[in-house]
């Protein structure tokens, strides 16, 4: 089942009143974090606020994922336990730089008693995980891991490489392409990192479209003013979504059941062009559009 990842929300764990709202917002996921947005005095306190908000549920279809802190932490360990525990859609795990730091959060929650329909995240946020993002990519081969998919962390990434972080991302693309190649070569779904200005809507629609051209499925975000052009952005037109239709529907007939390329609406199509179809159609189906 294709499902929509186009804006996934980061939400402090230590925001009571947010993780409540949380239920109410028109984002296709939500990431309750521990890590980065917790100070270390209100990491516990975070990790409480976060069981008791997803063990009560009311999410709907939102996808409900935790972002942990490292093992390496005084913290990581008590969030797994959490998470185990509370068995949310997922885990965003926090600057995987190897393939082995996945077998261990995954040995690790296996000793907890986690499910093994628990998907796993890796955020590719340091230099080291931009040049091991295959390594850590190949990772999907083995279903035992649960990995679904990347998560880009340009901050982190900027602040490790000294890259500057400029309208256009011209420093970024790089990176950012080499990691979209490779979770496509395994199969995996990769969203964008976040815009920190949430006040330059305008700059942030600009970064929402370059990202979905670039073939990010979806973007990360940090307020919830950015869910709609996030939602605007990555969703299929109506014009994109009835051609995907007819697309399926023309090479459905029997007549065109040995040909590897058809014309429809004065252009040639392939048969290749139906995988694509589908996608969009899925994502328009699953969205509720027409």
């Amino acid at each position: 089942m294709t499902r929509p990842r186009r804006s996934v929300l980061f939400m402090p764990g230590s925001n009571s009143r947010a993780l409540k709202k949380a239920r109410d917002l028109p984002t296709d996921g939500l990431i309750f974090d521990l890590e980065d947005a917790v100070s270390p005095d209100a990491k516990v306190a975070a990790r409480f606020e976060v069981s008791q908000s997803v063990a009560a549920g009311g999410f709907g279809r939102r996808e409900v994922l935790v972002r942990t802190n490292g093992l390496d932490t005084p913290w990581g360990q008590e969030d797994l336990e959490m998470v185990a525990k509370v068995r949310p859609d997922g885990i965003v795990l926090p600057k995987v730089s190897r393939q082995d730091d996945l077998a261990a959060i995954v040995s690790r929650l296996a000793d907890l008693g986690a499910t093994r329909d628990l998907s796993l995240w890796a955020m590719i946020e340091t230099p080291l995980a931009v040049l091991n993002v295959q390594q850590i990519a190949n990772q999907a081969r083995d279903a035992s891991i649960g990995l679904v998919g990347l998560i880009i962390g340009p901050n982190d990434i900027a602040r490790e490489t000294r890259l500057r972080q400029v309208a256009g991302r011209l420093p970024m693309l790089p990176a950012l392409t080499h990691c979209i190649f490779v979770a496509r070569a395994f199969g995996l779904d990769v969203l964008d990192g976040v815009y920190n200005n949430f006040t330059d809507l305008d700059g942030f629609a600009k970064e929402c479209t370059q990202s979905r051209d670039l073939g990010f499925d979806g973007k990360t975000l940090i307020h919830p003013s950015q869910i709609d052009l996030c939602n605007a952005a990555f969703t299929p037109t109506s014009d994109e979504v009835a051609h995907a239709r007819d697309i399926l529907r023309a090479f459905a007939l029997p007549e065109n059941a040995l040909k590897g390329a058809i014309q429809i609406g004065g252009q040639m199509v392939e048969r290749l062009h139906t995988e694509m179809a589908e996608r969009v159609v899925a994502i328009a189906d699953a969205i509720g559009l027409g």
